[in-house]
């Protein structure tokens, strides 16, 4: 009977969703007043994809927050410089406002590096609107869809369509997986990466090597695969705010707000007062709307207005691990539906190595969350279960905690139940909050933050939004065969044992290059052979020295962690690996940025215990002899 519901159930929402998608899609894009009139986004467009183009540096950037003073406010202030803050600086900078934004640590420094590193219309929800009749759930799903479509457009080189596999060990699991997701399909309508489709057992492990086809009381029926986005987190936001940055936004990195500007008539807020944590100098900066975008730090940023507040966000501990690329095939990604507690569990190939997670639990907010070993255990055990491969503690090169802003419902038992939808709320005047979300909607909530600062402050922009078809830097005019320009035309000019020596541009690094800078992919390469920067800086990684000078040039790359974490994939890859990197980026940026040997000991000593709290099977600390036996 409870089988003949669920299929019932099933059936009847494809038809409703069907026709909410439709509905859906016939919204325009751009507003009435948009039409007829001449491209808004053109001058910026042209500038973000000059192959030329350069960003202001970020000592102008603080001197352009410096200079809008009480008669010459900025529009917005943007606090954070996560995805949302940045997607909210580009959106407000292209619709013509003065808009500036402070990063208390760097862009991408927290839940924004660490996500899964998918780019999901919601599957999950999907299956909780149709059983809970949820249309607010259903909604969500069309918004993620298309949010998944315009980011994979938007930044071609650094996201793409991966297939994900279901594996389903018995019949009723088949029909039930099929279904559902092609109802999932359906639901996508245009925005659709790939069909779905069933694969047989034996299909099934030529296209993973490494699925268990039988297991204790149990056989592989089949898999039902279907398609999602995957991106490089942190890369695509660094993107954005370099972006943001030329399409005229001071954007300012390592600059935290200490406190607010407030006008004594009427008590709105008008402002903020900036520390520059890299030098300590402080400063005020004036505008008529901050649109607070901190994540799960927003209530922090909401205390200095008022100590009491009342608390608008659930944070959720999200820990994710990386094993050797052997653990999955490249291309292929693996959904656990059904673990222990009820969670669900991708297994996902990523940069040439293997991420496994997520967890969903109760978390504190801290500024560098680590992982707890239960957690980590719990993700082993969890992918043990459908693998034929001993999956192994010692194998876990890196393991990491975030923490998502989770928008609040009092009626919620526990996170997982709570909507990743966002809120945007103005309770203090002045001070526009956005809060909740995911990746995948970073554009739309940062489209709304906006709308309701244009509200708050009156203000007057020149266009409506326009960064749904607005392309990253390095994204404008990629193409995937771009790498073998790089290849083929420049070599990396290496020094070893005191000499300069020629080394081939290998496939490995070229592609890397061309993923992770897109059309700028050719200025790395030209540093790398033309100032003998063209050594790998780890062995078994393609990150090349010449990235860390071309990253503190145009990517307002400040310390060695900002490196190893956030501009390159390092830390999160492989802990030890970008231990032994560290010594050789910190002498690469020294010399870009003048740093004394006290600041090269400073940067060591902090990147060392920052890469403490990743917690790979040589720097993690447990005892209990289940995995960790080679």
């Amino acid at each position: 009977m409870a089988t003949a519901t669920r299929l019932r159930r099933l059936g009847a929402a494809a038809a409703i969703a069907a026709a909410a998608s439709g509905a859906y899609l016939i919204q325009p894009s751009v507003t009435a007043a948009d039409r007829g009139r001449a491209n808004p986004v053109a001058e910026v467009r042209q500038r973000i994809s000059d192959r030329n183009a350069s960003v202001p540096r970020r000592a102008a950037q603080e001197s352009a927050l410096i200079a809008a003073g009480a008669g010459n406010p900025l529009d917005i202030l943007v606090i954070g410089g996560g995805a949302t803050g940045a997607g909210v600086a580009l959106d407000g900078a292209t619709r013509g406002l003065k808009v500036g934004l402070v990063e208390r640590e760097d862009f991408s420094s927290g839940t924004s590096s660490r996500s899964t590193k998918l780019l999901h219309g919601g599957v999950r929800y999907l299956e909780k609107a149709v059983f809970n009749l949820d249309y607010g759930q259903l909604k969500l799903v069309f918004h993620a869809l298309e949010e998944r479509k315009q980011v994979i457009d938007n930044a071609p080189h650094l996201c793409h369509a991966l297939p994900c596999m279901t594996p389903c060990f018995g019949w009723f699991d088949v029909v039930y997986y099929w279904a559902g997701l092609k109802m999932y399909d359906l639901v996508a309508g245009f925005r659709l990466l790939h069909v779905s489709r069933y694969y047989s057992a034996q299909e099934s492990v030529e296209l993973f090597p490494t699925l268990l086809r039988n297991g204790k009381d149990k056989s592989l029926k089949g898999t039902v695969v279907y398609y999602d986005g995957q991106m490089n987190d942190s890369r695509l936001n660094v993107g954005l705010a370099c972006t943001a940055a030329i399409a005229g936004a001071a954007v300012l990195n390592h600059a935290e707000v200490i406190g607010f500007l407030k006008d004594k008539k009427s008590n709105r807020t008008i402002g903020a007062r900036i520390r520059d944590n890299l030098t300590g100098e402080e400063f005020e900066t004036y505008a008529k709307v901050v649109v607070n975008a901190a994540g799960p730090f927003c209530d922090s940023v909401r205390k200095l207005t008022d100590k009491d507040v009342k608390p608008m966000i659930c944070p959720s501990s999200g820990v994710h691990i990386i094993l050797p690329d052997y653990y999955s095939p490249e291309g292929m990604g693996l959904i656990v539906p059904k673990t222990k507690d009820g969670r669900v569990v991708f297994m996902l190939p990523w940069l040439g190595r293997t991420v496994a997670g997520t967890t969903d639990s109760n978390t504190e907010i801290t500024l560098l969350p680590e992982p707890h070993e239960d957690e980590i255990q719990f993700i082993l055990d969890a992918i043990s279960d459908y693998l034929n491969v001993k999956v192994r503690r010692t194998d876990v090169l890196s393991a990491w905690s975030g923490i998502r802003p989770l928008a609040t419902d009092p009626s919620a038992k526990n996170t997982e139940s709570i909507s990743r939808d966002h809120v945007v709320c103005e309770d203090y005047p002045g001070l526009v909050t956005i809060t909740g979300g995911k990746w995948t909607t970073y554009r739309g909530m940062a489209e709304d933050a906006v709308n309701a600062a244009i509200k708050s402050g009156k203000l007057t922009p020149q266009s409506g939004c326009v960064t749904s078809n607005l392309p990253i830097v390095g994204g404008d005019g990629w193409d995937p065969a771009s790498f073998t320009v790089i290849a083929q035309q420049y070599t990396r000019m290496k020094k070893s044992h005191g000499k300069v020596v020629p080394g081939v541009m290998d496939t490995a690094a070229a592609k890397h290059l061309s993923h992770a800078y897109g059309t700028f992919a050719e200025r790395v390469a030209a540093i790398a052979q033309n100032e003998n920067l063209g050594k790998r800086l780890a062995h078994g990684y393609p990150y090349l020295e010449a990235e860390v000078a071309y990253c503190a040039r145009n990517e307002y790359c400040e310390s060695a962690i900002d490196f190893i974490a956030r501009r390159s994939r390092l830390a999160f890859l492989d802990t030890d690996a970008a231990g032994r990197a560290l010594p050789r980026v910190i002498e690469i940026l020294a010399t870009e940025h003048n740093w004394d040997n006290s600041r090269q000991k400073q940067e060591l000593e902090a990147a060392r215990k920052f890469l403490e709290t990743f917690k790979s099977s040589k720097n993690a600390k447990f005892h209990d002899g289940k995995h960790n036996d080679y």
